[in-house]
C-alpha cells in the first residue's frame, strides 16, 4: 500500500483549514457546503471550491449562545468554527434544509457570522413527482441568484461539465468502496481520511488520488484477517472512534454512513438541462435518515449490503440528538434481527473526549460475533 499516498488523504483529512488557506493564497475563492446533500456542482461550475462543513471535535462555547444543548453537535460546532474565525476568507455557506436543526442552522449563522453570507437550499420533502423535481430547481435557482452575489457566474454548459466531473467521482468512490471490502490492511483511520479528504479537496483532485489507490490496491494482495463489519450512521470520523475499530481487529467491509458512501450512490442524468438533471438527482436519491421515504426500503438495504459483503454484524454509530437517526434505528434493529445479523449501538458526540463506554461496548459485540 502506498503509505505517501495514505498520508496525502490523512493531512487534508486533519488540516481542513490548512487546505483552504491553500485555496485562497491560489486566489481560488471557497464556499462552505454544510451537510448532507448541498448542490456542489452548481458551486463547483460557478467557479467555487466546494468545501464541506461538518464541523470539528470541539468544545463548544460561543456556539450555546445560540443553540440548547440539547441539538446536534455536528451543526453546534459548524456555528462554533464560524464565530471563532475558522473559516475567514470564504465567501458564503450554503445550507440544506434536511433536518430541523439545519434549519436553525442558517438563521443563527447570519446573526453569528454576519460576515460569510448564508445562502439556504430549500428541498422539499416529496422530491420525486414532478412538483418536486420543479420545487428542486427552483431552490437551485435561489441558490444560484446568491452567489453570483458574491461573485460567482452561472452558465450552463460548465454546470454539465462539473456534472460529469462529479458523476466521475462518485463511480470512482464506489469503486474504492468495493476495494476497500478486500483489502483489511486499510485500517478505520485511514479508510475515514480517504472519504472525509473529498469534502476538502477539488473532486477531480481527490478522483486523481483514489484512481492512484485503487490501481495500487488492486495489484497488492494482504494476508491480514480482521472480523469484518458493516457501519451506519451519520458521521463516523472520530479518532477516537476509529482507534476501537483498529484496535479491536474489526475491517470495515461496508457502510451505510451519510458522510461516506450514502454520499455516491446516486448520479445525475447527463441530458441537455443540466439543472433540470441534477434535480433529477435528488428526486433519484433514497435511504438515507434525512430523505422522506414513505417504504423505508433503508433497513433493507443494509441487511443487504451486510450479507452481500460478509459482514459479521452491524455497528449503528448514532449522533446524539440526531432525530432522524434515532427514528430508523427501531426498523433497522428490527430487519436485522429477523434477518440473523447482530447489532450494536453507540453514541457518539462532536465534543466526546473520552470514548471508554464506547470500548467496552464494542468490546462485548466483538466477543459476541467470535464465539
Amino acid at each position: 500500500m502506498n503509505r505517501d499516498l495514505i498520508e496525502k488523504f490523512h493531512q487534508v483529512a486533519v488540516s481542513p483549514k490548512a487546505q483552504k488557506d491553500k485555496y485562497l493564497a491560489a486566489g481560488e475563492k471557497v464556499v462552505l457546503t454544510a451537510p448532507v446533500y448541498t448542490p456542489e456542482e452548481i458551486i463547483h461550475s460557478m467557479g467555487f471550491v466546494p468545501m464541506g462543513a461538518w464541523g470539528a471535535d470541539i468544545e463548544l462555547n460561543r456556539a450555546k449562545e445560540y443553540f440548547p444543548a440539547f441539538m446536534c453537535s455536528i451543526v453546534q460546532s459548524i456555528l462554533e468554527l464560524g464565530m471563532t474565525g475558522e473559516y475567514q476568507g470564504v465567501d458564503a455557506l450554503v445550507v440544506p434544509s434536511l433536518c430541523d436543526t439545519l434549519k436553525c442552522l442558517g438563521e443563527n449563522w447570519k446573526y453569528g457570522v454576519p460576515s460569510i453570507p448564508f445562502i439556504p437550499m430549500t428541498y422539499p420533502q416529496n422530491r420525486k413527482p414532478e412538483y418536486g423535481i420543479k420545487f428542486t430547481m427552483a431552490g437551485y435557482e435561489r441558490v444560484i441568484r446568491d452567489l453570483e452575489k458574491v461573485g460567482g457566474k452561472f452558465d450552463e454548459n460548465k454546470l454539465a461539465e462539473s456534472i460529469k466531473i462529479y458523476n466521475r467521482h462518485n463511480q470512482v468512490m464506489r469503486e474504492l468502496d468495493e476495494i476497500l471490502a478486500v483489502h483489511p490492511e486499510v485500517t478505520a483511520a485511514q479508510r475515514s481520511d480517504i472519504y472525509k479528504s473529498a469534502f476538502f479537496m477539488k473532486k477531480e483532485e481527490h478522483t486523481a488520488l483514489v484512481e492512484q489507490l485503487i490501481e495500487d490496491l488492486k495489484g497488492s494482495e494482504s494476508g491480514e484477517e480482521k472480523l469484518p463489519v458493516m457501519v451506519s450512521g451519520i458521521l463516523t470520523d472520530a479518532p477516537g472512534l476509529n482507534k476501537i475499530f483498529d484496535d479491536l481487529g474489526m475491517h470495515i467491509v461496508a457502510d451505510d454512513v451519510a458522510a461516506q458512501t450514502r454520499q455516491y450512490r446516486t448520479d445525475a442524468p447527463e441530458g441537455n438541462d443540466p439543472l433540470r438533471d441534477l434535480a433529477q438527482k435528488f428526486a433519484d436519491m433514497n435511504d438515507c435518515s434525512v430523505l422522506y421515504d414513505q417504504e423505508k426500503h433503508r433497513p433493507n438495504l443494509i441487511v443487504e449490503t451486510a450479507k452481500a459483503r460478509g459482514a459479521k454484524g452491524l455497528i449503528v454509530v448514532l449522533t446524539k440528538f440526531c432525530d432522524p437517526e434515532e427514528f430508523d434505528y427501531v426498523m433497522i434493529k428490527r430487519a436485522c434481527d429477523d434477518a440473523g445479523i447482530p447489532v450494536a449501538l453507540v453514541e457518539v458526540d462532536r465534543q466526546m473526549k473520552e470514548f471508554e463506554q464506547v470500548r467496552t461496548n464494542l468490546e462485548t459485540f466483538r466477543d459476541v460475533l467470535t464465539m
